[in-house]
């Protein structure tokens, strides 16, 4: 699950998350494979799939045990894929921090948001937060938040996932 969060109170005050908290897994654009300046404001993406969060691109590949990932990576295709998601924020919003929560992504993710480099998470197994706040647009100005996900060093574990996978889909068919 990705969030955007929007504190209303300075960070002084004892409560650090007093503010709302946004559902952000709507409405995002992705797209399979490198992307030169894929964290680029003015990059085109209006051909890019349409999808909500979350979502896994190899599972949506074909099982082989010839994919790099080797059968224990769940014989599924790794490689690199963008997300990016178009909003706005209203004018109330300025003077505001806002941050973004990421539940986890797997894996070598790395964000920006209007084009500004917020960093790099290895892990895929693990919660990360950025604050967008410095960089944010408020009003009708849209704000465009990129995530590239680099899942091609092979092999590697998502034995955990894949295993997930499996018992959602056995008891989906129960």
């Amino acid at each position: 699950m990705v969030m955007l969060v929007v504190l209303w109170n300075s960070p002084a005050i004892a409560n650090p998350r007093p503010g709302s908290t946004i559902n952000f897994n709507n409405d995002w654009r992705f797209n399979l494979g490198d992307v030169s300046n894929g964290q680029s404001p003015d990059l085109d993406d209006s051909k890019w799939r349409a999808l909500n969060l979350p979502h896994d691109w190899s599972i949506e590949g074909e099982f082989s045990e010839k994919n790099p990932a080797g059968f224990g990576g769940g014989a599924l295709p790794g490689g690199i894929g963008w997300y990016r998601k178009t909003f706005t924020l209203p004018v109330s919003a300025n003077g505001k921090s806002v941050f973004i929560d990421f539940d986890g992504v797997y894996r070598n993710s790395e964000v920006w948001i209007n084009g500004h480099y917020l960093g790099k998470r290895p892990y895929g197994y693990i919660s990360f937060e950025y604050d967008l706040t410095p960089h944010l647009h408020y009003g009708a100005q849209r704000n465009v938040l990129a995530v590239k996900v680099d899942n091609s060093q092979q092999p590697n574990s998502r034995w955990l996932l894949r295993l997930w996978y499996l018992s959602k889909r056995l008891a989906d068919n129960e």
